[in-house]
């Protein structure tokens, strides 16, 4: 069988210790002689890289806050633009109310004279027909009392004066 001792693996030993730190060192050596300049320049690039894209997006930040604060000035004057806007439609509303109010009180005051004038007229037509028909109904009976001693045309006259006297308001 195999003789197999954990002891053996796990030892450390000041030999091995030592020869770890030399391979160490040599490595460390060669990889400064021929590596560390790019590394230093590969590692400061990649700085540079970061720090613009920090600062762009440090840039873009500060536009985008430009950019909300003009957004919300044109917001807030579109609201007061909005206002001005109503405002001046119901001022509009309000003229326009008050002139089409205005001739309607117009028309009506027109429409009302109209009426006056007409009943007036009605009333002196009235009148006159009832004139004629009292002087007509006058004659009649005066024809008929009198018989033929007076002509119709001087009857007439006295009943149109007669009528006329009464018509001024002593009926």
């Amino acid at each position: 069988m195999i003789d197999f001792n954990i002891d053996n693996y796990l030892r450390i030993s000041w030999q091995d210790v030592l020869l770890v730190c030399i391979s160490s060192l040599l490595i460390v050596l060669f990889c400064k002689h021929f590596f560390w300049d790019k590394l230093l320049a590969f590692i400061d690039k990649r700085q540079k890289l970061i720090q613009n894209n920090i600062d762009s997006s440090e840039q873009l930040k500060a536009e985008a806050l430009k950019e909300k604060q003009a957004y919300d000035a044109q917001l807030a004057s579109a609201g007061s633009k909005a206002n001005a806007i109503i405002d001046q439609a119901k001022r509009e509303a309000k003229a326009e109310k008050e002139q089409i109010l205005a001739e309607a009180r117009s028309q009506a005051d027109n429409i009302g004279r109209a009426a006056q004038e007409e009943i007036e007229r009605d009333r002196l037509r009235a009148a006159g027909e009832m004139k004629d028909a009292i002087t007509d109904v006058a004659l009649a009976a005066a024809g008929q009392i009198l018989g033929a001693e007076i002509d119709a045309d001087k009857q007439k006259k006295i009943l149109d004066d007669l009528i006329d006297e009464a018509g001024e308001g002593k009926w």
